[in-house]
Protein backbone atom coordinates (compact mmCIF):
# COMPACT_ATOMS: atom_id res chain seq x y z
CA UNK A 1 0.00 0.00 0.00
CA UNK A 2 1.37 3.45 -0.96
CA UNK A 3 1.95 6.19 1.59
CA UNK A 4 -0.90 8.18 0.03
CA UNK A 5 -3.33 5.29 0.46
CA UNK A 6 -2.23 4.85 4.06
CA UNK A 7 -2.68 8.56 4.67
CA UNK A 8 -6.14 8.48 3.09
CA UNK A 9 -7.15 5.58 5.34
CA UNK A 10 -5.86 7.46 8.39
CA UNK A 11 -7.90 10.55 7.49
CA UNK A 12 -11.02 8.49 6.81
CA UNK A 13 -10.67 6.55 10.06
CA UNK A 14 -10.17 9.70 12.14
CA UNK A 15 -13.17 11.43 10.63
CA UNK A 16 -15.34 8.36 11.15
CA UNK A 17 -14.28 8.17 14.79
CA UNK A 18 -14.64 11.87 15.62
CA UNK A 19 -17.65 13.06 13.61
CA UNK A 20 -19.79 11.54 16.32
CA UNK A 21 -21.80 12.75 19.29
CA UNK A 22 -22.48 16.47 19.15
CA UNK A 23 -20.20 16.79 16.13
CA UNK A 24 -22.33 14.36 14.10
CA UNK A 25 -25.07 16.99 13.93
CA UNK A 26 -22.68 19.26 12.05
CA UNK A 27 -22.48 17.03 8.98
CA UNK A 28 -23.30 19.03 5.87
CA UNK A 29 -23.57 22.32 7.76
CA UNK A 30 -22.14 25.55 6.41
CA UNK A 31 -20.80 26.08 2.91
CA UNK A 32 -21.62 28.62 0.19
CA UNK A 33 -24.77 30.51 1.03
CA UNK A 34 -24.98 28.74 4.40
CA UNK A 35 -21.97 30.17 6.24
CA UNK A 36 -24.27 31.36 9.03
CA UNK A 37 -25.12 27.80 10.04
CA UNK A 38 -23.76 26.62 13.42
CA UNK A 39 -20.73 28.91 13.27
CA UNK A 40 -19.79 28.50 16.94
CA UNK A 41 -20.21 24.73 16.75
CA UNK A 42 -18.16 24.47 13.55
CA UNK A 43 -15.46 26.59 15.19
CA UNK A 44 -15.40 24.14 18.10
CA UNK A 45 -15.11 21.25 15.63
CA UNK A 46 -12.21 22.88 13.84
CA UNK A 47 -10.39 23.50 17.12
CA UNK A 48 -10.97 19.83 17.90
CA UNK A 49 -9.31 19.02 14.58
CA UNK A 50 -6.41 21.29 15.51
CA UNK A 51 -5.94 19.54 18.84
CA UNK A 52 -5.47 16.29 16.90
CA UNK A 53 -3.17 17.73 14.25
CA UNK A 54 -5.62 17.93 11.34
CA UNK A 55 -5.42 21.60 10.44
CA UNK A 56 -2.86 23.04 8.00
CA UNK A 57 -1.83 19.53 6.96
CA UNK A 58 0.13 20.77 3.95
CA UNK A 59 2.24 23.25 5.90
CA UNK A 60 5.83 22.32 6.76
CA UNK A 61 6.15 20.64 10.15
CA UNK A 62 8.29 23.51 11.45
CA UNK A 63 5.25 25.78 11.16
CA UNK A 64 2.79 23.40 12.80
CA UNK A 65 1.66 21.39 9.79
CA UNK A 66 2.11 17.76 8.83
CA UNK A 67 4.27 18.38 5.79
CA UNK A 68 1.80 16.41 3.71
CA UNK A 69 2.65 15.93 0.04
CA UNK A 70 0.40 17.35 -2.66
CA UNK A 71 -1.15 13.93 -3.21
CA UNK A 72 -1.80 13.55 0.53
CA UNK A 73 -3.38 16.99 0.70
CA UNK A 74 -5.69 16.05 -2.16
CA UNK A 75 -6.61 12.86 -0.27
CA UNK A 76 -7.33 14.84 2.89
CA UNK A 77 -9.69 17.30 1.20
CA UNK A 78 -11.46 14.57 -0.74
CA UNK A 79 -12.00 12.43 2.37
CA UNK A 80 -13.17 15.47 4.34
CA UNK A 81 -15.79 16.20 1.70
CA UNK A 82 -16.78 12.54 1.35
CA UNK A 83 -17.38 12.39 5.11
CA UNK A 84 -19.83 15.31 4.71
CA UNK A 85 -17.81 17.12 7.38
CA UNK A 86 -18.87 20.70 8.12
CA UNK A 87 -17.57 23.62 6.10
CA UNK A 88 -14.33 25.02 7.49
CA UNK A 89 -14.28 28.38 9.28
CA UNK A 90 -10.51 28.97 9.28
CA UNK A 91 -9.85 28.25 5.62
CA UNK A 92 -8.83 31.80 4.66
CA UNK A 93 -6.09 31.84 7.27
CA UNK A 94 -5.03 28.27 6.54
CA UNK A 95 -5.15 28.28 2.75
CA UNK A 96 -4.40 31.90 1.85
CA UNK A 97 -2.60 33.89 4.53
CA UNK A 98 -0.59 31.05 6.07
CA UNK A 99 1.15 30.02 2.83
CA UNK A 100 1.73 33.71 2.06
CA UNK A 101 3.48 34.26 5.40
CA UNK A 102 5.52 31.10 4.95
CA UNK A 103 6.67 32.42 1.57
CA UNK A 104 7.07 36.15 2.30
CA UNK A 105 6.72 36.75 6.04
CA UNK A 106 9.43 37.59 8.52
CA UNK A 107 10.39 35.15 11.29
CA UNK A 108 8.60 37.40 13.77
CA UNK A 109 5.41 37.43 11.67
CA UNK A 110 5.45 33.67 11.33
CA UNK A 111 5.97 33.21 15.06
CA UNK A 112 3.17 35.64 15.88
CA UNK A 113 0.47 34.51 13.43
CA UNK A 114 1.03 30.94 12.20
CA UNK A 115 0.51 29.10 15.53
CA UNK A 116 -2.80 30.91 16.02
CA UNK A 117 -3.95 29.92 12.55
CA UNK A 118 -3.04 26.29 13.19
CA UNK A 119 -4.93 26.35 16.51
CA UNK A 120 -7.87 28.24 14.92
CA UNK A 121 -7.52 30.89 17.63
CA UNK A 122 -7.66 33.76 15.14
CA UNK A 123 -9.84 33.98 12.03
CA UNK A 124 -8.92 35.93 8.92
CA UNK A 125 -10.59 37.66 5.98
CA UNK A 126 -9.29 39.13 2.74
CA UNK A 127 -9.30 42.92 2.18
CA UNK A 128 -8.87 43.25 -1.58
CA UNK A 129 -12.01 44.44 -3.40
CA UNK A 130 -13.30 48.00 -3.17
CA UNK A 131 -16.36 49.78 -4.63
CA UNK A 132 -14.25 51.01 -7.59
CA UNK A 133 -11.77 48.15 -7.58
CA UNK A 134 -13.51 44.81 -7.61
CA UNK A 135 -11.86 42.58 -10.16
CA UNK A 136 -9.63 45.54 -11.06
CA UNK A 137 -7.52 45.08 -7.94
CA UNK A 138 -4.75 47.43 -9.07
CA UNK A 139 -7.18 50.36 -8.79
CA UNK A 140 -7.37 50.25 -4.97
CA UNK A 141 -7.75 53.58 -3.18
CA UNK A 142 -7.51 52.48 0.43
CA UNK A 143 -4.37 54.17 1.71
CA UNK A 144 -2.01 53.63 4.61
CA UNK A 145 0.48 56.12 6.04
CA UNK A 146 3.30 55.65 8.51
CA UNK A 147 2.84 57.38 11.84
CA UNK A 148 5.69 56.50 14.16
CA UNK A 149 5.49 52.81 14.91
CA UNK A 150 2.13 52.29 13.17
CA UNK A 151 0.49 52.17 9.79
CA UNK A 152 -2.70 54.26 9.75
CA UNK A 153 -5.26 52.82 7.31
CA UNK A 154 -8.10 54.81 5.72
CA UNK A 155 -10.51 53.55 3.07
CA UNK A 156 -13.21 51.01 2.30
CA UNK A 157 -13.24 47.36 1.31
CA UNK A 158 -16.31 45.51 0.05
CA UNK A 159 -17.45 41.92 -0.56
CA UNK A 160 -15.22 40.94 2.36
CA UNK A 161 -16.23 37.36 3.11
CA UNK A 162 -16.72 36.51 6.79
CA UNK A 163 -15.34 39.86 8.01
CA UNK A 164 -18.02 39.94 10.71
CA UNK A 165 -16.64 36.67 12.13
CA UNK A 166 -12.95 37.50 11.68
CA UNK A 167 -10.27 38.88 13.99
CA UNK A 168 -7.79 40.06 11.34
CA UNK A 169 -7.79 41.15 7.71
CA UNK A 170 -4.94 41.16 5.21
CA UNK A 171 -5.35 44.44 3.37
CA UNK A 172 -3.93 45.70 0.09
CA UNK A 173 -3.45 49.45 0.57
CA UNK A 174 -1.70 52.28 -1.29
CA UNK A 175 1.30 53.38 0.76
CA UNK A 176 3.10 55.57 -1.78
CA UNK A 177 1.24 58.87 -2.44
CA UNK A 178 0.81 59.58 -6.14
CA UNK A 179 1.40 55.98 -7.19
CA UNK A 180 -0.94 54.37 -9.70
CA UNK A 181 -2.10 50.91 -10.62
CA UNK A 182 -0.01 48.09 -9.17
CA UNK A 183 2.82 50.37 -8.06
CA UNK A 184 3.07 51.68 -4.50
CA UNK A 185 0.86 49.06 -2.87
CA UNK A 186 1.59 47.24 0.38
CA UNK A 187 0.17 44.11 1.99
CA UNK A 188 -0.80 44.89 5.60
CA UNK A 189 -2.13 42.75 8.45
CA UNK A 190 -4.83 44.78 10.19
CA UNK A 191 -6.74 43.89 13.40
CA UNK A 192 -10.51 44.20 13.01
CA UNK A 193 -11.42 44.40 16.71
CA UNK A 194 -9.81 47.82 17.05
CA UNK A 195 -10.83 51.50 16.95
CA UNK A 196 -11.35 52.90 13.49
CA UNK A 197 -12.84 49.72 11.96
CA UNK A 198 -16.53 49.38 11.11
CA UNK A 199 -18.02 46.22 9.58
CA UNK A 200 -21.42 46.31 7.87
CA UNK A 201 -22.90 42.99 6.68
CA UNK A 202 -24.47 42.97 3.20
CA UNK A 203 -27.72 41.03 2.87
CA UNK A 204 -27.61 38.76 -0.18
CA UNK A 205 -30.25 37.06 -2.33
CA UNK A 206 -30.18 34.11 0.04
CA UNK A 207 -31.15 36.36 2.96
CA UNK A 208 -27.80 35.70 4.63
CA UNK A 209 -24.79 37.99 4.99
CA UNK A 210 -21.56 36.26 4.09
CA UNK A 211 -20.20 39.42 2.48
CA UNK A 212 -19.46 42.67 4.27
CA UNK A 213 -18.38 46.24 3.79
CA UNK A 214 -15.37 47.16 5.94
CA UNK A 215 -14.56 50.81 6.65
CA UNK A 216 -11.14 51.87 7.93
CA UNK A 217 -11.17 55.33 9.49
CA UNK A 218 -7.69 55.88 10.82
CA UNK A 219 -7.38 52.23 11.90
CA UNK A 220 -3.92 51.37 13.19
CA UNK A 221 -1.69 48.37 12.83
CA UNK A 222 1.89 47.85 13.90
CA UNK A 223 4.55 48.99 11.43
CA UNK A 224 5.98 45.46 11.49
CA UNK A 225 2.72 44.05 10.10
CA UNK A 226 3.62 44.63 6.45
CA UNK A 227 4.26 41.42 4.52
CA UNK A 228 7.19 41.83 2.16
CA UNK A 229 8.71 45.25 1.71
CA UNK A 230 6.50 48.35 1.52
CA UNK A 231 5.56 48.76 -2.13
CA UNK A 232 5.72 45.01 -2.82
CA UNK A 233 2.03 44.52 -2.14
CA UNK A 234 1.10 43.60 -5.69
CA UNK A 235 3.58 40.74 -5.83
CA UNK A 236 2.48 39.39 -2.44
CA UNK A 237 -1.23 39.79 -3.26
CA UNK A 238 -0.83 37.89 -6.53
CA UNK A 239 0.94 35.08 -4.68
CA UNK A 240 -2.01 34.86 -2.27
CA UNK A 241 -4.40 34.56 -5.21
CA UNK A 242 -2.27 31.69 -6.49
CA UNK A 243 -2.59 29.89 -3.16
CA UNK A 244 -6.37 30.38 -3.39
CA UNK A 245 -6.45 27.89 -6.28
CA UNK A 246 -5.03 25.18 -4.05
CA UNK A 247 -5.74 21.56 -3.28
CA UNK A 248 -9.00 22.36 -1.51
CA UNK A 249 -10.52 22.67 -4.99
CA UNK A 250 -10.57 18.86 -5.13
CA UNK A 251 -12.76 18.79 -2.04
CA UNK A 252 -14.99 21.33 -3.75
CA UNK A 253 -15.48 18.90 -6.62
CA UNK A 254 -16.67 16.23 -4.18
CA UNK A 255 -19.25 18.69 -2.87
CA UNK A 256 -20.35 19.44 -6.43
CA UNK A 257 -20.70 15.73 -7.12
CA UNK A 258 -22.90 15.29 -4.06
CA UNK A 259 -25.14 18.14 -5.26
CA UNK A 260 -25.41 16.61 -8.74
CA UNK A 261 -26.26 13.19 -7.31
CA UNK A 262 -29.01 14.80 -5.22
CA UNK A 263 -30.42 16.52 -8.32
CA UNK A 264 -30.44 13.18 -10.16
CA UNK A 265 -32.21 11.49 -7.24
CA UNK A 266 -34.82 14.26 -7.18
CA UNK A 267 -35.39 13.95 -10.94
CA UNK A 268 -35.96 10.23 -10.58
CA UNK A 269 -38.31 10.58 -7.64
CA UNK A 270 -40.56 13.31 -9.05
CA UNK A 271 -40.62 12.06 -12.65
CA UNK A 272 -38.57 14.90 -14.15
CA UNK A 273 -36.07 12.32 -15.43
CA UNK A 274 -38.70 11.16 -17.94
CA UNK A 275 -38.05 14.36 -19.90
CA UNK A 276 -35.30 13.64 -22.47
CA UNK A 277 -34.14 17.27 -22.30
CA UNK A 278 -33.64 16.97 -18.54
CA UNK A 279 -31.72 13.72 -19.03
CA UNK A 280 -29.53 15.44 -21.61
CA UNK A 281 -28.76 18.31 -19.21
CA UNK A 282 -27.93 15.84 -16.44
CA UNK A 283 -25.56 13.98 -18.77
CA UNK A 284 -23.86 17.24 -19.73
CA UNK A 285 -23.58 18.18 -16.06
CA UNK A 286 -21.89 14.85 -15.32
CA UNK A 287 -19.35 15.21 -18.12
CA UNK A 288 -18.74 18.80 -17.09
CA UNK A 289 -17.97 17.69 -13.55
CA UNK A 290 -15.41 15.20 -14.82
CA UNK A 291 -13.82 17.99 -16.85
CA UNK A 292 -13.64 20.17 -13.73
CA UNK A 293 -11.83 17.45 -11.81
CA UNK A 294 -9.24 16.71 -14.47
CA UNK A 295 -8.58 20.40 -15.08
CA UNK A 296 -8.06 20.87 -11.33
CA UNK A 297 -5.56 18.00 -11.30
CA UNK A 298 -3.76 19.54 -14.28
CA UNK A 299 -3.62 22.90 -12.50
CA UNK A 300 -2.22 21.34 -9.33
CA UNK A 301 0.42 19.42 -11.27
CA UNK A 302 1.56 22.71 -12.78
CA UNK A 303 1.76 24.37 -9.37
CA UNK A 304 3.74 21.42 -7.98
CA UNK A 305 6.20 21.80 -10.85
CA UNK A 306 6.61 25.47 -9.98
CA UNK A 307 5.05 26.69 -13.20
CA UNK A 308 1.36 27.53 -12.70
CA UNK A 309 -0.22 28.24 -16.05
CA UNK A 310 -3.56 29.40 -17.43
CA UNK A 311 -5.37 26.44 -15.89
CA UNK A 312 -6.46 28.51 -12.89
CA UNK A 313 -8.37 31.01 -15.03
CA UNK A 314 -9.73 28.30 -17.32
CA UNK A 315 -10.83 26.26 -14.33
CA UNK A 316 -12.46 29.22 -12.56
CA UNK A 317 -14.61 30.06 -15.58
CA UNK A 318 -15.59 26.45 -16.12
CA UNK A 319 -16.54 25.48 -12.57
CA UNK A 320 -18.30 28.77 -11.84
CA UNK A 321 -20.43 28.52 -14.96
CA UNK A 322 -21.05 24.81 -14.37
CA UNK A 323 -22.24 25.41 -10.80
CA UNK A 324 -24.54 28.25 -11.83
CA UNK A 325 -26.07 26.01 -14.49
CA UNK A 326 -26.48 23.22 -11.93
CA UNK A 327 -28.55 25.62 -9.81
CA UNK A 328 -30.72 26.35 -12.84
CA UNK A 329 -31.09 22.63 -13.56
CA UNK A 330 -32.08 21.98 -9.95
CA UNK A 331 -34.85 24.57 -10.10
CA UNK A 332 -36.15 23.16 -13.37
CA UNK A 333 -36.20 19.68 -11.87
CA UNK A 334 -38.14 21.04 -8.89
CA UNK A 335 -40.79 22.38 -11.24
CA UNK A 336 -43.30 25.10 -10.42
CA UNK A 337 -43.16 24.21 -6.72
CA UNK A 338 -39.58 25.41 -6.65
CA UNK A 339 -40.84 28.98 -6.79
CA UNK A 340 -42.44 28.68 -3.36
CA UNK A 341 -40.41 29.43 -0.24
CA UNK A 342 -40.22 26.66 2.30
CA UNK A 343 -41.57 28.94 5.01
CA UNK A 344 -42.00 32.54 6.03
CA UNK A 345 -40.79 35.12 5.94
CA UNK A 346 -37.93 33.95 3.69
CA UNK A 347 -37.01 30.38 4.50
CA UNK A 348 -35.42 28.76 1.45
CA UNK A 349 -35.03 25.16 0.39
CA UNK A 350 -31.55 23.81 -0.32
CA UNK A 351 -32.32 23.95 -4.05
CA UNK A 352 -33.40 27.59 -3.91
CA UNK A 353 -30.31 28.49 -1.92
CA UNK A 354 -28.11 26.68 -4.45
CA UNK A 355 -29.77 28.50 -7.33
CA UNK A 356 -29.53 31.95 -5.75
CA UNK A 357 -26.03 31.71 -4.31
CA UNK A 358 -24.49 30.12 -7.39
CA UNK A 359 -25.29 33.32 -9.28
CA UNK A 360 -22.32 34.82 -7.45
CA UNK A 361 -19.88 32.08 -8.50
CA UNK A 362 -19.22 33.79 -11.83
CA UNK A 363 -18.49 37.10 -10.07
CA UNK A 364 -16.39 36.52 -6.95
CA UNK A 365 -12.69 35.53 -6.99
CA UNK A 366 -12.34 37.12 -10.41
CA UNK A 367 -15.41 37.48 -12.62
CA UNK A 368 -15.79 35.43 -15.80
CA UNK A 369 -15.14 38.56 -17.85
CA UNK A 370 -11.85 39.24 -16.07
CA UNK A 371 -10.78 35.61 -16.42
CA UNK A 372 -11.44 35.75 -20.16
CA UNK A 373 -9.29 38.86 -20.42
CA UNK A 374 -6.48 37.11 -18.56
CA UNK A 375 -6.62 34.12 -20.89
CA UNK A 376 -6.85 36.32 -23.99
CA UNK A 377 -4.07 38.74 -23.08
CA UNK A 378 -1.63 36.67 -21.02
CA UNK A 379 -2.08 33.24 -22.60
CA UNK A 380 -3.14 33.80 -26.20
CA UNK A 381 -1.20 37.06 -26.59
CA UNK A 382 -4.15 39.01 -28.01
CA UNK A 383 -4.08 42.83 -27.89
CA UNK A 384 -4.99 44.28 -24.51
CA UNK A 385 -8.45 45.67 -24.00
CA UNK A 386 -8.46 49.48 -24.41
CA UNK A 387 -8.40 51.21 -21.05
CA UNK A 388 -9.37 54.80 -20.22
Amino acid sequence: MSNVEEFRREVRSWLRSHLTGDFAALKGRGGPGREHEAHAERLAWERHMAAHGWTCVGWPEEYGGRGASLEEQVAFHEEYALADAPARVGHIGEQLLGPTLIAFGTPAQRARFLPRIVAVDELWCQGYSEPDAGSDLANVRTRAERDGGDWVVTGQKVWTSQAHESDWCFVVARTEPGSVRHHGLSYLLVPLRAPGVEIRPIVQLTGTSEFNEVFFDGARTDAAHVVGAPGDGWKVAMATLGFERGVSTLGQQVGFRRELEAVIALARSNGAAADPLVRDRIARAWTGLETIRFNALRMLSGVAAGAPGPEASIGKIFWATWHRELGELAMDVCGAGGMLAEGGPYELTDWQRLYLFSRSDTIYAGSNEIQRNIIAERVLGLPKEPRP
